[in-house]
């Protein structure tokens, strides 16, 4: 006799994407159990930027403005020279936001305080992380996955449908399951660590002897606490003391200052720098996600929000077929976002080099607002379009009024774990209405009034136009009011009837 289903899913890790992921599942109603070997949520700054798209994530998640509130803004990075001087510039290209674009600045937050947020959140949905937990081993079939689980209570076996490994570099689902993680060292290691220190303001990231890898330091106030993140490269072989009086000691080294003193470490790591790619995502009914997929240097802030990004992708199509969506969907995980790792791993390597060089500066590349997948399997365009946007781009914002009066932004609109039409100066009702879409007219006496224009000029549409966007937030379809069969059918192959 076949064992009775435990949950749909099981997440082994509750980093950054193994909470997204949760989160996502929770909001759908699919049963899932979220497990993490470490008795105590991770307290280190590792991840310390949220980048614009992710911040769109969060917005839909519903916990940007906790997350803004817990964080703040880059303070600009001073660089000291040898006679105590400095230079000051900012950390990355300064841009104001725009009706299509929200966010448009990087937002500092230390790590631990992301996941506390995503934590609450997920409590408020009704589950929560099971600490102390981890998976020791398992089986799959056609029909699911057996896995083995020590706990605090002992050994015992679940079967679940779905697996996903989002436990970090060293995954045990990926040893497991036999996927490769080919890639190379990258003949850098570094210390990082969080410190309470006196004798540097808190208004700037300073930093030291930027271009010399043996006298690198880095001291970055963390917005939301009283901390210092200290960064350095350190010699590739040796013991590294992390103490407070060792850190003090490096401190005083590099920088030829005795009045900059560590008083208490919060957290600290040395590591070696490596650039990976797992061969593959999915081995049947087991994925991976974050950095169980993916491992990469830490500069230009993209390691927590490609693993974010990963988990947002892969939670409404997980969802979608333990509700009766054709499987194949699943296989859209990988062929989408594998990719975004591979040019992941070229950009933060790039910007380490630069790094080394001391001349490195972060612009719209480290944003991931251009990241989109235009050669997906579930981006459908009829006619295909010669410019502007296309299916499989990022879904822009858009000032919109609704025909109460009230001012919306079609961001609002999509909030939420469903799909979204857009029919520009169509016919109400020649899309009949199904279960998980949500269907809006735009125009001057439709529901929404494009009174700005901002719909109009962000998503280039005609009369008679329609835009289906994906519950991640990318465009699924562009189709012309003679294609509403062709967009009935795509519709029905994602599994909305």
């Amino acid at each position: 006799m076949t064992k009775q289903f435990t949950a749909d899913v099981l997440i082994c890790g509750a980093g950054a994407a193994g909470l997204t992921l949760a989160i996502d599942l929770a909001r759908r109603g699919i049963s899932f159990r979220l497990i993490e070997k470490m008795d105590r949520p991770f307290h280190g700054s590792r991840g310390k930027g949220i980048q614009p798209r992710t911040q769109e994530i969060f917005e839909d998640l519903g916990i940007i403005d906790r997350i803004f509130a817990a964080g703040g803004p880059y303070p600009p990075q001073r660089e000291y020279r040898d006679d105590g001087s400095f230079t000051e510039s900012e950390v990355m290209e300064r841009s104001a936001p725009t009706p299509a674009e929200p966010y448009h600045m990087a937002l500092m937050i230390p790590q631990f305080l992301t996941e506390g947020v995503m934590r609450e959140r997920l409590f408020e949905l009704g589950q929560r992380v099971e600490f102390g937990c981890e998976l020791v081993g398992l089986e799959q079939d056609q029909d699911g996955v057996t896995a083995r689980l020590s706990g605090k209570a002992g050994e015992e076996t679940i079967r679940v449908r779905y697996l996903v490994g989002a436990d970090g570099g060293r995954s045990f689902v990926r040893h497991a399951l036999d996927i490769g993680f080919p890639g190379k060292t990258l003949g850098v290691r570094a210390v990082v660590a969080d410190v309470v220190l006196t004798g540097l303001d808190r208004t700037a990231w300073h930093r030291f002897n930027d271009g010399a890898m043996d006298r690198q330091m880095a001291l970055c106030p963390l917005a939301g606490t009283e901390l210092f993140q200290l960064q350095a490269p350190i010699p590739l072989q040796g013991e590294i003391d992390l103490s407070a009086e060792g850190l003090s000691a490096m401190i005083a080294e590099r920088t030829g200052r005795s009045d900059i003193r560590i008083h208490a470490v919060h957290w600290a790591s040395a590591y070696q720098m490596n650039a990976r790619l797992a061969d593959r995502y999915r081995d049947g009914r087991a994925f991976l996600i974050g950095d169980a997929a993916h491992i990469h240097p830490p500069t230009g802030g993209q390691g927590l929000n490609t693993s974010v990004q990963d988990a947002y992708n892969l939670g409404w199509k997980l969802a979608a077929v333990i509700g009766g969506a054709p499987t194949a969907l699943l296989d859209s995980y990988e062929e989408e976002r594998r990719p975004v790792a591979a040019g992941m791993l070229g950009l933060s390597t790039k910007l380490l080099d630069a790094a080394k060089r001391g001349d490195i500066r972060r612009g719209r590349e480290v944003q991931q607002l251009d990241i989109g997948y235009p050669g997906s399997p579930l981006a459908l365009e009829k006619p295909e379009r010669a410019e502007g946007l296309f299916a499989g781009d990022r879904a822009p914002d858009a000032r919109l009024r609704g025909a109460a009066g009230q001012p919306l932004r079609l961001f609002e609109l999509l909030r939420g774990p469903h799909w979204t039409l857009l029919g520009y100066q169509v016919k109400r009702g020649a899309v009949p209405a199904r279960t998980g879409l949500h269907i809006h007219c735009v125009g001057p006496t439709e529901e929404l009034i494009d009174e700005s224009e901002d719909f109009r000029r962000a998503y280039a549409v005609s009369s008679g136009d329609w835009v289906l966007l994906r519950p991640d937030g990318y465009i699924g379809a562009f189709v012309g009011s003679e294609q509403i069969d062709t967009l009935t059918r795509f519709l029905a192959e994602q599994g909305l009837v």
